[in-house]
């Protein structure tokens, strides 16, 4: 899986650079967000824009790493795609997640 990893101010942006989040990555995708977020700030936006395509198996994987962040931290999600926003907002996890439309937005948003 490729994540690339930067801070910005309060924030660590983490960059998901492939097209699909799916089964056959998911474990990795896991591993590797566990790896980018054991340590830094409260607040960690993942950039989808690069994603194409995802599964359930990839939308358990952002979940799973949302809660092994812990209670105090937050994940929030930029840059989704019209495909992956779709998933997010079927499967009202767009309820779970602040979604923003791009990662610049998500930086200058007011931060709850």
């Amino acid at each position: 899986m490729s994540l690339t990893s930067t801070v910005s101010g309060d924030t660590r942006i983490i960059a998901v650079n492939v097209e699909r989040i799916d089964a056959a990555m998911a474990i990795q995708f896991k591993e590797d967000m566990r790896s980018e977020t054991e340590a830094g700030p409260e607040r960690v936006v993942l950039d989808l824009s690069q994603v194409k395509f995802i599964d359930s198996s990839g939308l358990g994987a952002i979940v799973a790493a949302m809660k092994q962040m812990g209670g105090e931290r937050r994940l929030e999600l930029a840059g989704l795609t019209p495909v992956v926003d779709k998933v997010f907002r079927l499967t009202r996890m767009d309820t779970v997640f602040n979604l923003f439309a791009t990662l610049d937005e998500a930086l200058t948003a007011r931060q709850k």
